[in-house]
């Protein structure tokens, strides 16, 4: 299993694709793929078949994952994109902005 540099509730800006120079809020992570989803970023098109009887089928709009590598957190106080630093504060490991040192 490989780390990710985001968690689940950061904010994000993609770096690179269609959505470049957006900002999202991660939804989901997957570690094994190396892949994030992004809220209401890489909208792709999903044509959906009605499971139930009276259920509607149809073309739905979804949040398409996106590589990890794409996307770099937010820091909450300078609003940028930022790499990710650490730093013990105490006897926990805290994710802190490059670029200012706030916390993450």
């Amino acid at each position: 299993m490989s780390k990710l540099h985001v968690k689940k509730g950061d904010e994000v800006m993609i770096i690179s694709g269609k959505d470049k120079g957006k900002k999202g809020k991660v939804l989901e992570i997957s570690p094994s793929e190396g892949k994030v989803i992004v809220e209401g970023r890489n909208m792709v098109t999903k044509h959906v078949k009605p499971r139930r009887q009276g259920q509607l089928g149809g073309i739905v709009k979804a949040e398409g994952a996106i590589y990890a590598c794409k996307v770099m957190p937010v820091c909450p106080k300078c609003d940028k994109p930022t790499r990710v630093g650490h730093k013990i504060d105490g006897d926990k490991k805290v994710r802190v902005c490059k670029k200012c040192g706030a916390a993450l």
